[in-house]
């Protein structure tokens, strides 16, 4: 994964709390850097997640599958960059492909998989047209479809 695949980043920094005896970021703390960036991906490409996005549509966002692959390590105080993108969007779910830099240094890859649902049964179900436009205008390399 290349830095420049990615049109969105969340700049954040790392806290005391997060990391372990070693100055270690504690590995499930990747997952909370991840989801922070996906908040901060929707209200960029203007969708009200989870309050708006809920109300308007009757719909919800699942969380089905997450991953990291940690390639260097993180230590309290470290400035990184978070990016954020869509890499597949399918009929009812898609796939988030994420990346963590510390300067020009790629510490940590992954990806969060989701399903669209529908609030009163929890059934997948289509996304809507117009989220699906936002995403597609938004990024800067088409996310695949299914």
């Amino acid at each position: 994964m290349q830095r420049d695949e990615f049109c969105f980043f969340h700049r954040l920094r790392v806290r005391w709390a997060e990391v372990d005896r070693q100055d270690v970021v504690f590995n499930g703390n990747y997952f909370l850097y991840f989801d922070v960036a996906v908040t901060e991906y929707w209200r960029t490409i203007g969708v009200s997640y989870p309050h708006g996005y809920v109300d308007r549509f009757g719909q919800d966002i699942f969380a089905v599958k997450a991953t990291a692959e940690f390639h260097a390590a993180l230590s309290f105080d470290d400035e990184v960059d978070v990016g954020c993108r869509v890499s597949k969007l399918g009929r009812t779910s898609l796939i988030f492909t994420l990346g963590i830099w510390k300067g020009s240094l790629q510490t940590t890859s992954g990806q969060l998989v989701y399903v669209n649902v529908l609030v009163a049964n929890n059934r997948p179900t289509p996304w809507p047209e117009s989220l699906v436009q936002s995403i597609t205008t938004f990024e800067r390399t088409p996310p695949t479809t299914a």
